[in-house]
């Protein structure tokens, strides 16, 4: 009986060790993909902050790429003392560095009125690509025009 059972131990270990080497899947000998632009590098645009009469507005770039079809623009504003009910589409332009000013497409994100609006403001592409953009944002908390420019080339 023991010859029996020593056996079957035998082979339940042999068919365990035959089933792990068999069925473990192995790592791959391709190089992991790439996932990045299609140049290559992933731009971080930096922020630009304007704070004045009371209104801190910030805006980040997302995507200004000489590959994509609209660029967008993260946009945060808040205050404590004036409503921030203005539509950035009808105050927001942007600018190039022949003087062509851009009208946005559309506003993504909070609609008019409190005190802390953030969206995402897009545009059509610029091409051909410019050596500098400016941002330019009028009639909030009673500046004229709040200015953010960004080098692209």
């Amino acid at each position: 009986m023991n010859k029996k059972v020593i056996t079957i131990s035998v082979l339940a270990l042999v068919f365990v060790g035959v089933s792990l080497v068999l069925y473990n899947p192995k790592p791959s000998s391709r190089p992991p993909q790439d996932n990045s632009s299609t140049s290559g590098v992933k731009q971080k645009w930096e922020t630009r902050t304007d704070e004045q009469a009371n209104v801190t507005v910030v805006v980040t770039p997302l995507n200004l790429s000489s590959q994509s079809t609209e660029w967008k623009f993260d946009i945060g504003m808040n205050t404590h003392s004036v409503e921030l009910d203005q539509d950035p589409v009808q105050i927001v332009t942007l600018v190039d560095d022949k003087g062509n000013v851009y009208k946005p497409l559309s506003w993504e994100g909070a609609g008019p009125g409190g005190h802390h609006r953030e969206g995402v403001l897009i545009f059509n592409a610029i091409q051909p690509m410019p050596q500098t953009v400016e941002l330019k944002i009028k009639d909030i908390g009673g500046i004229p025009e709040r200015s953010f420019k960004w080098g692209l080339k």
